[in-house]
């Protein structure tokens, strides 16, 4: 693929710091393009130029300006393409950390001819230069990302290629039957080996499954990466906020006898046995006239249809209501965990009235103000959307990473489908054409400007 058809300016010599903004240590500013030898050489003095000095070895100099004047004593190190993160020729400079030195250093390579790097320019030319793939640029974001150790692991694993190997070993098996399918459709007076159709079934059947267990670790990977989304729900005054406070172990939201204290959604993360749950404390829902109570409804309802969980809680001390019945009809189709609140005091309710109007639904009984249940109530969250065993095998993926392996899966159970059926070959193949397609795409083999540029847009300039 001609990379200039799509990149104008992929010739060009690019710079920016790569360390975070403010006073530190040290600070890098990053060079990587055809000229970066060239433009450093003029702000970068040493005992010995840099292009004398060997490939990946640090050079002690200094920064100077135009006139040659000394601005900072530096480290100056170059790595040759293609064997740099890049793939191209990248240059370093290590200064003091400040507010000024970096940003001047900066300044005098724009002056010689480097331009500003964009958003991710410099994995996005790696990427470009073959050094990693799709999968692999998306999880150096990850490992910026990552909230927990486990998190990190899961990114490393998908950076290293664990990932990439394992949707290339999928599509060089659809590309193996690929070719045996279109060679007998197009050149069936030749002597190839005919493939039986329960020969092609049992092989699709083993790739449907694959891909499940391998959707199955991304899915753990994108939880690890992004959270676990928990709207807490319910009528006013059931405890919403003083069960949000107790599962955050701070008091955020404010409590009171009140109903209908709570008038916005507030945030508060915490992370559980590795995984990032990020709660959100809702208005309680029921009809009101109060226009700012209204508005709080409405928050709370948005919240309720975009949360990966629905944590609903019920007094356990009052009569359940036609909001209650409402809302457990409204909760059948996402998934959920009923909390009945205030066990610490006479209750009215009871698991099995509750059955009756959720027959399908996980309960639990607890009190706010009990740790131990509340330390339960942690476990049975993470454990409704996710196994503790599956955590290590996990790999870190983008929603984007899952929609593509579950269009492939579409389309080998697409073709399993025509061949229970009876349908002909050519439908068969064409959907193993479409299932490569996809994975062309996840992996980066096929793309386009706007993918390209709506990922590595998400980086931080410098990275």
């Amino acid at each position: 693929m001609a990379l200039e058809k799509y990149f104008l300016n992929y010739n060009d010599t690019i710079a920016s710091i790569s360390t975070a903004w403010g006073e530190a240590g040290i600070a890098i500013v990053r060079l990587s393009g055809p000229q970066a030898l060239d433009f450093a050489e003029k702000v970068f003095k040493g005992i010995k130029p840099l292009k004398e000095t060997p490939p990946r070895y640090m050079r002690n100099g200094f920064l100077v300006n135009e006139n040659g004047d000394h601005l900072d004593e530096v480290l100056g190190v170059w790595f040759r393409a293609p064997k740099s993160y890049t793939g191209e020729d990248v240059v370093e400079i290590h200064c003091h950390g400040g507010l000024l030195v970096a940003s001047k250093c900066l300044e005098l390579l724009i002056d010689q001819g480097a331009r500003l790097a964009e958003p991710g320019e410099f994995t996005q030319r790696a990427f470009l230069n073959g050094r990693i793939d799709l999968t692999q640029a998306e999880a150096a974001l990850g490992i910026i990302r990552a909230k927990s150790d486990e998190a990190l692991r899961a990114a490393a694993r998908t950076l290293r290629g664990e990932l990439s190997i394992k949707i290339a070993e999928i599509y060089d098996l659809l590309l193996n039957l690929s070719a045996n399918l279109e060679a007998n459709l197009d050149f069936p007076e030749e002597d190839i080996p005919f493939l039986p159709s329960d020969e092609v079934l049992k092989k699709l059947n083993q790739i449907s499954t694959n891909l499940k267990r391998l959707i199955s670790r991304c899915n753990v990977g994108k939880v690890l990466r992004d959270g676990i989304k928990v709207a807490i729900v319910g009528r006013p005054n059931v405890g919403k906020s003083s069960i949000f406070n107790a599962l955050l172990e701070e008091a955020r939201a404010i409590v009171t006898p009140i109903p209908g204290t709570t008038r916005d959604v507030i945030e508060g993360m915490i992370v559980y046995k590795g995984i990032p749950i990020i709660f959100m404390d809702t208005a309680g829902l029921r009809a009101t006239n109060d226009v700012v109570e209204t508005i709080g409804v409405s928050m709370a309802q948005k919240a309720f249809r975009e949360a990966d969980l629905r944590l609903w809680i019920i007094d356990g001390s009052e009569a359940l209501t036609q909001d209650d019945i409402n809302l457990a009809e409204e909760l059948k189709t996402h998934p959920h965990i009923i909390a009945i609140n205030k066990a610490d005091i006479p209750q009215i309710v009871s698991p099995d009235d509750l059955r009756e109007i959720a027959p399908d639904s996980e309960i639990t009984v607890l009190s706010a103000f009990d740790k131990l249940a509340i330390e339960k109530l942690k476990e049975r969250l993470v454990n409704k959307l996710i196994k503790h065993s599956a955590i290590n095998e996990g790999f870190n993926a983008t929603a984007r990473q899952i929609e593509m392996l579950k269009n492939v899966l579409s389309c080998v159970d697409n073709a399993i489908a025509s061949i229970n059926m009876g349908e002909p070959e050519e439908l068969v193949a064409s959907n193993l054409y479409e299932a490569r397609y996809y994975l062309d795409r996840l992996l980066g083999r096929n793309f386009d400007e706007d993918l390209i540029h709506a990922i590595f847009s998400q980086f931080c300039v410098g990275k």
